[in-house]
């Protein structure tokens, strides 16, 4: 039923959104202390929803920056969702209407599609809007709580705040990771060629967001040779 695949998305929604709240409650102090008004800083988190994608864009605007090179960093850090698009599209059930497949599209995030793509057979996009019902509101919510609080926190508080996402990803990652080698085996190698992008000089130089890109097409594409996983007939599904 779409009701119980809403509910569940809306319960495995929750840890995202508490996530959330923690992570832009930092953009919505930083905001704030940069110059823009409480509503804007509230405004760029409903409309956009990426934490990296909102930092970039914000410390552009400090340094007045163009709208080309606004337009620029914000493909490049964002691309990354192309591919998890791609992912989830083959991830719905084949009769998922454009319509529903475009609004789930505005709520993919690292965390959503994350829980998405570890549900066992087809998902349903409800089960989408019933996470994005609790991420995105967590969303917004941390960054006006950030910007109405100021400068109150001390800087070692928000550091840790600022923290709290990765805490989140280990939580997405771990489970599976337990129960498969080769998630396993995706999550190692991931790390692995991350860690070459920061350590060695000459690919310490490309950007993060052809670093995510890039990680993701080598490990992807080695994981799908050489462990493809057969698709499940459509009666198998997450939700009918």
């Amino acid at each position: 039923m779409k009701r119980e695949s809403f509910r569940k998305g809306l319960r495995d929604g929750v840890p995202i959104g508490l996530g959330y709240f923690a992570v832009s409650f930092t953009f919505g102090m930083m905001a704030v202390a940069d110059g823009l008004s409480i509503w804007q800083a509230v405004l760029i988190s409903l409309t956009n929803v990426t934490s990296a994608g909102q930092f970039a864009g914000l410390e552009i605007m400090v340094m007045s920056g163009s709208y080309w090179e606004m337009a620029l960093t914000q493909l490049i850090i964002n691309l990354r969702y192309c591919l998890m698009s791609f992912s989830l599209a083959q991830k719905f059930r084949r009769d998922e209407s454009l319509v529903h497949r475009y609004i789930a599209a505005f709520g993919v995030t690292d965390e959503i599609f994350g829980i998405s793509a570890s549900q066992p057979g087809k998902v349903s996009a409800f089960y989408n809007y019933g996470a994005m019902c609790v991420a995105i509101p967590g969303w917004v919510l941390g960054t006006l709580a950030g910007a109405i609080s100021g400068n109150l926190l001390p800087d070692f508080m928000m550091s840790a705040l600022s923290v709290a996402i990765y805490g989140m990803f280990l939580a997405i990652i771990i489970p599976p990771a337990k129960q498969n080698k080769a998630v396993l085996a995706v999550v190692v190698a991931a790390m692995a060629i991350s860690t070459l992008f920061k350590v060695v000089p000459l690919l310490s130089k490309v950007s993060s967001g052809f670093v995510i890109i890039i990680t993701t097409l080598i490990v992807a594409g080695a994981a799908a040779y050489f462990c493809p996983i057969e698709e499940k007939e459509e009666e198998n599904v997450h939700e009918s």
